[in-house]
């Protein structure tokens, strides 16, 4: 005989075609229920990572990973700190950054703004990767860089003029003002309103014509390998700014920068993760239900069984190795039907669309209009095993149930 007795009878129940119609209609709808609830989980954990690695590249794609500041910004003492830069691990290039509260004025409008200045190479990088070419990018002369909230509230396009003020004091604290005009060589849109409603950008040759240096802030802007490294690296180079004795320094990475975006999506994905996997969890209620029909219906094989000398513990493994069936086979469905449709999200959509005109971001209203999708296997690995701990949970109660059926009990009227 094949061995082990459990699941040997588990096999033979799960596959058995003489179930009543309505146990073999909730074995299907358990089944069903628990690929399309590991389904869902792994598609939308996988677009909420596209999302964010989207909001990441923006975010970058206007700041440094990682930022050294010092007090008073001394241009002198900030390129002495370069080469301990520098020699960091993971550090790529170490440039100078600066920043200036400015009142960006077009008459009738007034907008406070801050204008962040960067090397010429940053600048025309950043403006390759954040123009929209539709508007023009080819603007002669260094110009600014404005954002998109901040460029519609001016009412300016790209060549337009635009007027700087910056505030400043002259000797005996009388307040003053520089004036300087401006051609707007380009907009961004990160699609953040506190950056695309506030910053400008230009070039560190017109922060300095500005007067960034002695009435803004200054420092050095560090790029690394690994963006996702940053916080490491900032912490190494915190280490070899302590051994060089540099004092008045502070070093931030983009995560603290940004910490509230990414927080903010943790936790959506947190409760998405739990509300999703409450569908694998309904699922598991329909296995319990199932596998207490079959209990039922089974009380006189499992009476019999007893009486040929099957243990308590191997009725219930019967059971439990019936609704590990059921229930793996639904989450290795849900798994395969997951991982393709999160690596075909954009070709599922263009599908919509060419045939049922379904549209999920319009080009007119997101400044996103693909819908982005980056599987990574941890969550894959993390759902499925999710998935199978609730299914098998699910088989406890009822396998309990028929180990504790009375064999003299069951057969009494049989």
């Amino acid at each position: 005989m094949f061995h082990p007795l459990s699941l040997f009878l588990g096999l033979r129940y799960a596959g058995a075609r003489s179930q009543k119609f309505f146990v073999s209609f909730i074995t299907w709808v358990s089944l069903l229920g628990v690929a399309v609830g590991v389904a869902a989980l792994i598609v939308i954990l996988s677009v909420m990572n596209g999302f964010e690695a989207e909001l990441r590249s923006r975010l970058l794609s206007l700041s440094s990973p990682v930022r050294v500041e010092m007090a008073g910004g001394d241009a002198a003492a900030l390129d002495a700190l370069r080469p301990a830069l520098a020699d960091v691990a993971g550090v790529t290039a170490v440039t100078h950054f600066a920043e200036l509260q400015v009142l960006a004025v077009r008459q009738p409008e007034m907008l406070p703004v801050v204008l962040r200045g960067v090397d010429a190479q940053a600048f025309d990088a950043m403006r390759a990767l954040l123009f929209d070419e539709a508007v023009g990018a080819d603007v002669p002369g260094e110009g600014l860089v404005l954002g998109d909230l901040v460029a519609a509230q001016l009412g300016v396009n790209v060549g337009d003029t635009i007027t700087l003020l910056v505030p400043d004091v002259r000797e005996g604290g009388l307040p003053a003002a520089r004036l300087r005009e401006f051609t707007v060589t380009g907009r961004f849109e990160a699609g953040l309103q506190e950056h695309d409603g506030t910053l400008a950008y230009a070039t560190l040759a017109t922060m300095q014509a500005l007067g960034a240096t002695q009435s803004g802030s200054s420092g050095l802007a560090v790029d690394v390998a690994t963006v996702l490294d940053a916080p490491q690296i900032a912490a190494r180079i915190r280490d070899a700014l302590d051994d060089k004795g540099a004092q008045g320094v502070t070093v931030h990475d983009w995560t603290q920068d940004h910490a509230s975006y990414f927080r903010a999506i943790r936790i959506e994905k947190t409760m998405m993760a739990l509300i999703l996997l409450l569908v694998v969890a309904v699922a598991a209620f329909n296995i319990v239900a199932m596998l207490v029909m079959v209990v039922s219906d089974k009380r006189t094989d499992i009476a019999i069984l007893r009486t040929q000398g099957a243990a308590p513990r191997q009725v219930a493994g019967a059971f439990i190795t019936q609704g590990l069936v059921i229930g793996w086979t639904g989450v290795a469905g849900g798994v395969a039907l997951g991982v393709l449709l999160a690596r075909n999200v954009s070709a599922v959509l263009d599908f919509l669309d060419r045939h049922f005109g379904v549209r999920i971001f319009d080009a007119d209203v997101f400044y996103i209009t693909r819908v982005p999708s980056e599987l990574h296997h941890n969550d894959v690995l993390l759902i499925a095993a999710a998935a199978l701990a609730v299914t098998a949970l699910a088989t406890v109660y009822p396998a309990l149930r028929a180990a504790a059926v009375p064999p003299a009990e069951a057969l009494r009227y049989e």
